[in-house]
């Protein structure tokens, strides 16, 4: 622990550095007879051994003179682990032999102390012999010259570190939505079960809870008698894929006391069930599991640059919270750009069945190659960027969903099965590491793949969840609304040529007529019923219709912008008329239309004509309507 400055009383002092530390040197400092800075000065360290995952203590020696020597040992840590190593116990200012009486004592009020939730800490210490251990003696770590045995175990210490401010609502939330929260922490079980309770990570009973409540041994509680399992990191080693299978089944995990490795044991044994994990750490420690994890996040402010370069994100405030916030943040992403692609997709229909008729039936070309890049690169990219800005359709709709990919006893099974399929790679004896086939065998094996029974079964296996396009949306883009939009644009094309004289039936014919081009400026003279169709009026009947056309397919567009706002409500209400991007977006598009038509001389380039009536846009409109009501007919 440092300080800001030291030329003021404690209690006005920053402490830089870890919690846990900075409340024991206010502890201390609150109930040293003399000055905190003049105690530090005069019993100076001359060795240390750093607190480790390992060993789960601290030890140090200090310049404290006794009766037998001038130094004196001092450790701290981790109860269980600083009590094993202890012979002897500080009563009353004497060490007396360490009984089972004490030891006792001493489970009793650990227990309590870590039940309520506090971090406890363990504390000895061992007077050196001045024989063995003068002033100048050289301690080594490597050559573990220091007593290991034989302390004195001096008492225990608590702290409580309460959980941040909002991290009890961000773990209901990630309830609600279906996510997984599992601890994983150094602490001791209790205590790890007392903090999981106060933030509601844990509210079922475990194993132990059920037998002291039914007065039976914990053998005899079965799995589905209890939601909650706290296990202890020494238990992860043994466990088997059963064991595995049975805790991840669980709603409510802890995993206490654990090591780096049981660490990266736990994210590799919930990844291959399938799950996706997002692992946070701060320590140089948690590297290798921030690394394996499919989100590692890292601590900004209290995190090591060896975290941060293992993770994959850095969260800048260290609050859990966040994390929350960014997860609603991806669904609503998510979200977004299926509207979008739903939305965008619907008006390929109403392009492409026009070129289909005007080749097989045939009908007059309705669509020119100019037209449809208005229309893909002009209003239907202003429209389908304004979703970029589109508002959860309510407040907390999004973080009430399931997961999109769920792990069930379904995908587990079928990922069992395509492991099984595909037997991992040799391992490499002198690396470690899986060897992979050289180019030449890797394009064989990709080569022969789709002749083989495992490329097929891997192709045809349908996947768990939900995907970004689907079969549900690809219906109402290509087969409902598309219809439907593609209907309104054959019906205003139709109604704008009878209204020059044209009809469905003598369009067919002119097309129809391989000997004479009509429908061009230059086009002969056409004769129906004793009616006469010159080349220019050929020409700008088809122009306006067309112009009806490009209309009609906008403005059922618009009706499917507000449509594909909504995936879980009816497509009417305030919601759908939040995001004022959505009215610049068909603003514009509506801009663009009145200038390719209105405008000379770009009327001319884009086949558009400026006598189109806008009356006709009322056929779109009503079809629209249509679309409306088919919409909410469907989602009711």
């Amino acid at each position: 622990v440092k300080f800001d400055r030291t030329d003021v009383a404690m209690d006005k002092r920053q402490l830089l550095g870890d919690a846990t530390e900075s409340g024991l040197v206010r502890f201390a400092a609150a109930r040293l007879p003399r000055d905190f800075d003049a105690t530090q000065a005069e019993h100076k360290k001359v060795f240390e051994i750093p607190f480790n995952s390992a060993n789960k203590w601290m030890l140090s020696v200090h310049q404290l003179a006794h009766a037998q020597g001038p130094l004196t040992l001092m450790m701290k840590g981790a109860p269980e682990r600083v009590l094993r190593l202890c012979g002897s116990i500080l009563l009353h200012g004497r060490a007396e032999p360490l009984t089972d009486a004490h030891r006792t004592e001493y489970e009793q009020m650990y227990r309590y102390m870590a039940s309520r939730g506090h971090r406890v800490l363990a504390f000895a210490q061992l007077a050196l012999d001045g024989r063995d251990y003068p002033a100048d003696f050289a301690f080594d770590k490597k050559q573990a010259n220091y007593p290991e045995a034989g302390y004195t175990f001096v008492g225990l210490v608590s702290l409580e570190d309460p959980p941040k401010h909002g991290v009890r609502e961000a773990v209901g939330r990630c309830r609600a939505a279906g996510i997984q929260v599992i601890m994983v922490t150094g602490d001791h079980p209790l205590t790890a079960e007392a903090i999981g309770r106060k933030i509601n990570l844990v509210v079922g009973e475990t194993r132990d809870d059920v037998a002291a409540r039914t007065g039976r041994a914990p053998g005899e509680i079965g799995d589905d008698e209890f939601d909650a399992v706290v296990i202890h990191g020494e238990r992860i080693a043994d466990m088997d894929d059963a064991e595995w299978d049975a805790v991840f089944r669980k709603p409510e995990i802890i995993f206490a006391r654990t090591s780096p490795k049981n660490k990266l044991e736990i994210v590799t044994r919930a990844q291959a069930l399938g799950h996706i994990c997002g692992v946070t750490g701060d320590g140089v420690n948690d590297s290798p599991a921030l690394k394996k994890a499919d989100l590692g996040i890292a601590m900004n402010e209290s995190g090591s640059d060896v975290s941060k370069e293992a993770a994959s994100m850095i969260l800048l405030d260290d609050n859990f919270a966040t994390i929350v916030k960014g997860i609603e943040e991806g669904r609503l992403i998510f979200a977004n750009l299926k509207k979008s692609i739903r939305y965008t997709v619907t008006h390929s229909i109403p392009e492409v069945i026009p070129q289909i008729m005007y080749i097989i039936v045939p009908l007059p070309p309705m669509l020119t190659s100019i037209m449809i890049l208005v229309i893909d690169l002009g209003f239907e990219v202003m429209a389908a960027l304004s979703y970029a800005w589109e508002p959860a359709e309510s407040g907390s709709s999004l973080m009430r969903l399931p997961p999109r990919k769920p792990v069930t006893m379904r995908s587990i099974a079928m990922l069992r099965a395509r492991a099984a399929r595909h037997p991992p790679p040799p391992v490499d004896p002198r690396t470690g590491q899986p060897r992979q086939p050289g180019r030449v065998r890797r394009v064989l094996n990709a080569v022969r793949a789709p002749f083989t029974r495992v490329w097929w079964q891997d192709l045809l296996e349908r996947p768990e969840g939900e995907i970004l396009v689907d079969g549900e949306l690809l219906s109402w883009s290509y087969l409902e609304a598309g219809l439907i939009s593609t209907m309104s644009l054959i019906v205003v094309f139709f109604v704008v040529l009878n209204h020059h004289g044209i009809s469905p039936r003598q369009a067919r014919l002119m097309a129809k007529d391989t000997s004479n081009a009509y429908f061009n400026k230059d086009s002969p003279t056409y004769t129906y019923q004793g009616r006469e169709f010159t080349g220019e009026q050929q020409f700008y009947a088809l122009n306006e219709a067309r112009t009806g056309i490009l209309f009609s397919i906008y403005i059922l567009q618009v009706f499917n912008l507000f449509i594909c706002k909504a995936r879980f409500r009816l497509p009417f209400g305030r919601f759908m008329f939040r995001n004022v991007r959505t009215f610049y977006g068909f603003g514009g598009g509506l801009l663009l239309l009145v200038l390719v038509t209105y405008i000379p001389p770009l009327n001319t380039v884009f086949n558009s004509s400026y006598k189109s009536i806008p009356l006709y846009w009322l056929i779109a409109v009503g079809f629209g309507c249509l679309l409306l009501a088919y919409a909410t007919a469907r989602m009711l």
